[in-house]
């Protein structure tokens, strides 16, 4: 975001003032990290700006699959179950997500015996299978697998968390660039639409990203507690460690086993984020509710399964919305578990079933969650732009097109300015005390652990360039 051409020449390093120094350093990094991370910031943008829209793309186009004409009550979700199975045999049904409103169909996720996953899409009314996609295989899925990991699972986290952190630092190397060095507000506060060449390139840039830089902060932020490094292995583990995360202020009996975590299938986006990391309880086959420790062995759990309709009358019966989530018991010692995930996570509630009792083994709230857990939840909402309907999804539109505009203009100048068969980085004017290289590492490795990581192989990079490169 820089307003400031670059120098004709570079001067004496004894002879740079501190604020110059400082200056062409931020301008050097603030173009080497736009240079490698803008191409993934641009897919960043194109992707969230689809799956903002997820809902509205997905019925439109497939609108065959999302729609039903008959009407009538519903019949039991037994039923829809059957019929899924049936038109996958071997398959099994793992979740169901209930109609969220008249003329809708409920979804199904299907494990079937070969091949991926499956959605499939029931008539309420008749139990009709509609049809059915792979999620990862549509637009919205593919927009949604892309964003989170580039589909290079852990690997292609890894990236997507390195591109956020360092998007980061250039909003704050670029506010650094742009801060007003002349009179005038031309070309500071709005762009010079008269100007030609890398001029106009450069006020765009610099004017965009000012007026965006909050918004952009506030996607990377809400975004991090979802990565794997940032969020798995520093923030979460601390949350939780302070209680801030989930409080825990319902949770199960003493007397109820826990499993060892939250299924895979159950993870990711769409799940609480203060709920991630909170283990179910396990069903019991009856005999630890009545003050009695969890029996595993076989007679325990020889009881019969309540199934799914049973199960739908207890949720009914304990005031949950119509249109939740019902993910069924995985293994012998598996729970029903009922949530949902309206617009607003005020709205969240997760309910744990004991799938051979009925009795309900957990009730968690949103106002069970911790201060973070809140915090993260309110912010995720904002960041998918549920919270406040269109008006939210276009304000976070507008920041992804100004994105992709950023990137934009900043390959053009760069483009512009280069000379021809170079690089055209900006000038090294003089090193930076090691004093000073030193804060800045430990600070961004304390802040974002892999860009502190990254920063430190390219200054080892540039130092082995600098001694090892001809005269």
């Amino acid at each position: 975001m820089s307003t400031t051409s670059q120098p004709e020449a570079a001067a004496p390093a004894s002879k740079v003032r501190p604020a110059g120094r400082w200056y062409a350093t931020v301008w050097r990094w603030h173009f080497y990290a736009g240079l490698v991370v803008a191409p993934f910031l641009l897919i960043l943008a194109v992707t969230g700006a689809i799956y903002l829209f997820n809902t509205e793309l997905n019925d439109a186009i497939y609108p065959d699959l999302m729609f039903v004409d008959s009407s009538g009550p519903a019949m039991p979700a037994s039923h829809w179950v059957a019929s899924a199975e049936q038109a996958f045999p071997g398959g099994r049904v793992t979740r169901i997500n209930m109609p969220p409103g008249v003329g809708r169909s409920a979804m199904l996720f299907v494990t079937p015996a070969q091949g991926m996953p499956r959605r499939v899409f029931v008539d309420p009314a008749t139990a009709a299978v509609l049809g059915s996609f792979v999620y990862e295989r549509t637009l919205v899925g593919i927009a949604d697998t892309v964003h989170g990991s580039l589909m290079l699972g852990w690997v292609g986290d890894a990236i997507v968390e390195l591109a956020a952190c360092w998007a980061a630092i250039l909003i704050v190397t670029g506010l650094y660039l742009w801060w007003p060095r002349r009179r005038g507000r031309a070309g500071v506060w709005y762009p010079r639409l008269a100007a030609r060449g890398r001029r106009f390139w450069r006020d765009v840039h610099a004017t965009t990203g000012l007026y965006v830089a909050a918004l952009i902060l506030f996607l990377v932020f809400t975004g991090l507690p979802w990565a794997g490094i940032w969020g798995g292995q520093l923030f979460t583990p601390a949350v939780d460690a302070l209680g801030l995360g989930y409080s825990g202020a319902r949770t199960p009996p003493a007397s109820v086993a826990l499993a060892p975590q939250t299924t895979a299938a159950e993870r990711g986006r769409g799940i609480p984020w203060a709920l991630e990391n909170v283990a179910p309880p396990n069903s019991s086959g009856g005999h630890a509710h009545h003050g009695g420790r969890a029996s595993h062995d076989a007679s325990a759990l020889a009881a019969p399964d309540i199934g799914v309709d049973r199960v739908r009358q207890i949720i009914t019966e304990q005031g949950l919305a119509q249109d939740y989530w019902l993910m069924l018991p995985a293994g012998a010692a598996g729970v029903y578990k009922a949530q949902t995930y309206p617009d607003r996570p005020q709205g969240q509630r997760t309910l744990f079933i004991d799938r051979y009792s009925g009795a309900v083994l957990g009730d968690i709230t949103f106002g069970d969650y911790g201060v973070a857990g809140k915090a993260i939840e309110l912010g995720v909402a904002l960041h998918m732009g549920n919270y406040f309907g269109l008006a939210n999804q276009l304000v976070m539109l507008t920041t992804c097109i100004a994105i992709v505009l950023l990137v934009v203009s900043g390959f053009v100048m760069w483009w512009r300015r280069r000379p021809a068969g170079k690089l055209g980085a900006p000038p090294r004017r003089a090193q930076l005390r090691m004093r000073y290289l030193g804060a800045i590492v430990i600070t961004m490795a304390v802040l974002f652990p892999l860009a502190g990581a990254s920063l430190l192989c390219v200054l080892i990079a540039d130092r082995l360039w600098q001694t090892l490169r001809p005269a």
